[in-house]
């Protein structure tokens, strides 16, 4: 599972209706046509979303269902219909097709598979993400990305998992967040607000069961989308930004759509057991205006 090389990447061949007729061997047949449904499904379930999502829209705005019933040339049994049914809005804060979730790891005493690198935390963060993407409609893909850390960021619907220790490269593009972001010192690790300066050093260095993360949306290096990430200062903060995510994402999602944005999360946890317990929103969310 190591990270696609960059690059200019071979386009694939799209076959018509008519070209998979054409096709003489049956089983070659069976598989493009089932490739060409699964390409043409997931069109129809991002087109659902917008869909539902512009209907949420304009009953926000205090339309009634007889109302947008007119607007856009349908029923109103029809509209309540959508409405209570078809592809969350919400689920376009993790993507519009197969996630990848990309999980950081690192080497361990008496780890020497690179694949096993991958603490508990970690992958407890993974399955509530992908829990999250399973009950939103959404497939997703686990991918270990091992020391040192080389992950490809230039990809659609990722979500990359690791504090910037472990994934250097997610570092560098962090440093572009003009708010938030992680520093170190000789005391450790934290998280800090660079317009005010203000530091968030995690309560567990002391002792107590708390510790902080980072979550955001953050920019790909080629330009072209973005990627979500989240990240704490310690293992159990990543998984309480994991948490935070399970739990918040409607309210996220009607305060940034697909937009940029970044915020800090707190979590308390159950030491002995290594489970959360609650999570919460340290800062505001900041959202990057006028940026994809």
């Amino acid at each position: 599972m190591s990270p696609e090389r960059s690059g200019e990447r071979e386009r694939p061949v799209k076959i018509s209706h008519s070209g998979v007729v054409q096709i003489r061997d049956p089983g070659a047949r069976a598989r493009k046509a089932g490739e060409l449904i699964d390409e043409h499904q997931a069109a129809v379930n991002e087109l659902s979303r917008l869909r539902r999502a512009a209907l949420d829209e304009m009953v926000s705005q205090g339309m009634t269902h007889t109302q947008i019933a007119e607007v856009v040339g349908m029923t109103r049994a029809r509209v309540g219909q959508l409405l209570s049914s078809g592809p969350r809005p919400e689920r376009t804060m993790l993507g519009t097709g197969e996630l990848t979730i990309a999980v950081g790891g690192k080497f361990e005493a008496g780890k020497k598979d690179p694949y096993a690198v991958v603490s508990a935390e970690m992958l407890a963060a993974y399955e509530k993400l992908s829990a999250l993407a399973r009950g939103l409609g959404l497939t997703s893909e686990y991918e270990v990305v091992p020391p040192p850390g080389m992950v490809d960021l230039n990809r659609a619907n990722l979500i990359v998992i690791g504090s910037p220790r472990i994934l250097p490269f997610v570092g560098q593009v962090v440093a572009a967040d003009t708010m938030f972001g992680f520093c170190a010192d000789d005391d450790g690790h934290y998280l800090v607000n660079h317009r005010t300066g203000e530091a968030f050093r995690s309560p567990s260095d002391s002792g107590e069961p708390v510790d902080y993360g980072y979550l955001g949306r953050l920019p790909r290096p080629d330009g072209r989308g973005t990627f979500l990430y989240l990240a704490g200062i310690h293992a159990m903060g990543t998984l309480g930004v994991a948490h935070y995510l399970h739990d918040h994402l409607d309210e996220l999602y009607r305060e940034v759509k697909n937009r940029r944005f970044s915020l800090l999360v707190a979590c308390t946890y159950e030491p002995r057991k290594r489970t959360i317990e609650k999570v919460e929103a340290l800062t505001p969310i900041h959202r990057v205006e006028g940026a994809p």
